[in-house]
């Protein structure tokens, strides 16, 4: 029996359904966390505007990946439960039961609240029949222009099949008296290529605005579609006009193994990817039955699967709105520092060889590890570069440093994850930007995402190769480095870059290596190893010594993990979570985890960063991962789990990172025995937020 069987049989008695939250939920209470971000008055107008924008988007990926892969189970007739003990059908049952109320709760704050209070300062959301009718006229005018040309009516009779749908878009369904006195339907999609929120005051002249300048207007766009709808249907009489909306499955399964080209079979996947299921519709909500008999019918859905829904449809749109130049309505701009051992020593080489530097995005800046790759793909004395590369982004530096160190005759290795959902095509474009300069481009291992991140640099230095490495718990991508918390370390300890280097050896070619000097790596050893430094905590609280063990990640779903906690728990460890997302661990239980506790923030940037300490009767360590402690990561991806070794760094992020996140009472919500999330007590505290202390820092904590 291995170590892994063992912690299966010790905590087998901890995994029964009481003690487990139901991941899906676990969930939505996440998304909750952020619409009361959204509802949160002492926050600034628009970024109000930009949390609904992103519980509504986050909302959509939900039933398009979790949703849709429920209803699945339920089609293929899976009762089975998961180990909360809900079934998929009850699963369902209670999401809807949690989502409806929150998205009509928003679609009436949006209505009541938001669209008043932007009128307050000079934004005003209009409506046709508001607007006078030399102003109607000119908008009919810019309607024939340049809206009328672009659109499409779709209708459905027996010569015309009901009309494709793509996902996520807006569409107008049309009934129509023909001159023969029959009812005719037409499907007309809004175009997604043009401004849903349509800024008319730039149209109209200063005296049809009021004989001024000053206030933006705006209308939706399937509101000037709609009223303009009988220009499509030339001698018709209109009966009805409302707007639905649909989501479907965009989940791809993947047959690596059956297949000869990975890169071609994404690519095909992709396209596959258009006409998944439809899993939820969205509908005006006044929508009369028998038009929505029509698209519940070729839609082939259950009355279940329908969203009656206050207009307008897909929130998500509103983050346009942020663009504004309100710098009233926003929450001040922050400019990442940068440490200023980057100003007094250019050479990034040499900062590395005197210290290990850890950067603190997004309140450091990103240009260093630019930087980095920038100075090895010019430096003539760097040999090689590898890198791994999961969500680069639309314009990449990283990349185009890759591609100069190419054509400027390095050996380049990347390996580029084409499985990364939702970016694949990105990712393929980069790939084939990457190759075609001579670039060694890897798409990975079959049946494993490679989730690390990762940079290994081999530079000759007196006759000798020297290596240099930068891990992360984020992604190479300059704008979401400003955006999310996360955690990058520069490094050329030995034992972190020859490991570094074996799995580059792992990803590129063949080996079976199973044994590591300092990181951990999944599939291969992380979880054992997480295993190990939870049970040497135990044995020391056993011992009757402090044991302590603090972890920030974004997930925690793995059962016989949370099952080691509760162990962990009960024989006297304390520990502290810090999970900004999916928590299906129950702290508070009698006798199993009232030693544990469990906390989460939500606030300006996209907490990402994970943390795993260990106290070891005072014998510190503490890591840094790219990895949460899912199956997925701990089993089926590519993940790594550094050391960090350099003391000042881990003063940083134990006495005061960690701190920071577990002293934050403006901020955080507390997970309760009872499933559910409220602000930690105190909220009345001076002491301001953790993300706000982390971009206030006034000082250089790690003197350099």
């Amino acid at each position: 029996m291995n170590k892994t069987d063992s912690v299966k049989q010790r905590v087998k008695h901890y995994l029964v359904p009481e003690n487990f939250i139901n991941r899906e939920l676990s969930w939505i209470e996440f998304n909750k966390r952020v619409l009361e971000e959204a509802f949160n008055q002492s926050l600034p107008l628009l970024d109000r505007i930009k949390f609904i924008s992103i519980f509504s988007s986050n909302l959509d990926e939900f039933y398009m990946i979790r949703v849709s892969g429920i209803k699945e189970q339920i089609e293929a007739n899976i009762s089975e439960s998961a180990i909360d003990g809900l079934s998929p059908m009850r699963t369902l049952h209670e999401i809807e039961k949690e989502v409806r109320p929150l998205v009509d709760n928003l679609q009436q704050y949006w209505a009541d609240y938001i669209v008043p209070e932007l009128a307050e300062n000079g934004i005003s959301i209009t409506t046709i029949s508001a607007l006078s009718e030399i102003e109607k006229k000119k908008l009919d005018k810019y309607f024939e222009e340049q809206i009328f040309p672009v659109l499409t009516p779709l209708a459905l009779d027996p010569g015309r099949p009901f009309p494709y749908i793509s996902n996520l878009s807006l569409s107008l369904a049309v009934t129509i008296l023909d001159p023969e006195g029959e009812n005719r339907f037409a499907r007309v999609k809004v175009p997604g290529i043009l401004p849903r929120l349509l800024r008319i005051d730039t149209i109209f002249s200063r005296e049809e605005n009021n004989g001024s300048y000053g206030d933006i207007r705006f209308i939706w766009l399937e509101d000037l579609i709609r009223s303009n709808i009988s220009r499509l249907f030339p001698k018709m009489t209109i009966l009805d006009t409302y707007s639905f909306r649909i989501t479907r499955d965009t989940d791809m399964e993947i047959q690596e193994d059956e297949a000869d080209d990975l890169l071609e079979q994404i690519e095909e996947n992709i396209r596959q990817r258009m006409f998944g299921n439809v899993v939820r519709l969205e509908v005006e909500h006044e929508m009369p039955q028998y038009m929505l008999d029509i698209l519940v019918t070729n839609l082939e859905l259950k009355p279940s699967d329908v969203y009656p829904i206050t207009p307008p449809l897909g929130l998500s749109d509103v983050m346009s709105l942020y663009s504004l130049p309100f710098g009233n309505l926003k929450e001040k701009p922050y400019i990442p520092r940068l440490p200023k051992i980057f100003e007094e020593e250019k050479n990034i080489f040499q900062i590395i060889k005197q210290r290990d530097v850890l950067l603190h995005h997004p309140y450091d800046a990103f240009k260093p590890v630019v930087e980095f790759i920038k100075q090895a793909s010019r430096d003539p004395d760097v040999l090689a570069i590898k890198q791994t590369l999961y969500r680069v982004g639309r314009n990449s530096p990283v990349v185009d440093a890759l591609i100069e160190a190419a054509e400027n005759r390095k050996q380049v290795a990347v390996l580029v994850e084409l499985k990364a959902r939702f970016d694949e095509e990105n990712n393929i474009y980069w790939a084939k930007q990457l190759e075609s300069v001579g670039v060694h481009v890897v798409y990975g291992l079959i049946g494993l995402k490679t989730h690390a991140k990762m940079t290994l640099v081999v530079r000759r230095e007196q006759h000798q190769l020297c290596r240099y490495v930068h891990v992360s718990t984020g992604n190479y991508n300059s704008t979401t480095a400003k955006l999310y918390t996360d955690l990058g370390l520069f490094t050329c300890h030995e034992g972190i870059c020859n490991d570094v280097s074996d799995i580059f050896n792992i990803l590129t070619g063949y080996s079976a290596q199973l044994e590591f000097r300092d990181v951990a790596v999944a599939p291969i050893n992380l979880r054992q190893k997480l295993e190990f430094l939870i049970a040497r905590e135990i044995q020391h609280a056993k011992n009757g010594n402090k044991a302590r063990i603090i972890l920030k990640l974004n997930s925690l779903v793995d059962q016989e993990m949370i099952g080691q906690f509760y162990e962990a728990s009960a024989a006297g460890v304390k520990i502290d979570l810090i999970v900004r997302g999916i928590c299906c661990l129950i702290p508070g239980l009698p006798g199993i985890s009232e030693n544990i506790t469990v906390r989460s923030i939500v606030g300006r940037y996209l907490e990402h960063s994970r943390i795993f300490y260990f106290l070891n009767n005072g014998e510190e360590e503490l890591y840094l991962s790219s990895a949460d402690i899912m199956p997925r990561n701990l089993d089926r991806r590519v993940e790594l789990m550094t050391p960090v070794y350099d003391r000042a760094i881990k003063n940083y992020l134990r006495n005061y990172v960690l701190e920071t996140y577990l002293n934050d009472n403006i901020k955080a919500r507390v997970l309760t025995s009872d499933k559910k999330y409220s602000f930690a007590a105190g909220s009345n505290n001076e002491e301001p937020a953790a993300q706000e202390m982390l971009m206030n820092q006034q000082f250089e904590y790690l003197n350099y």
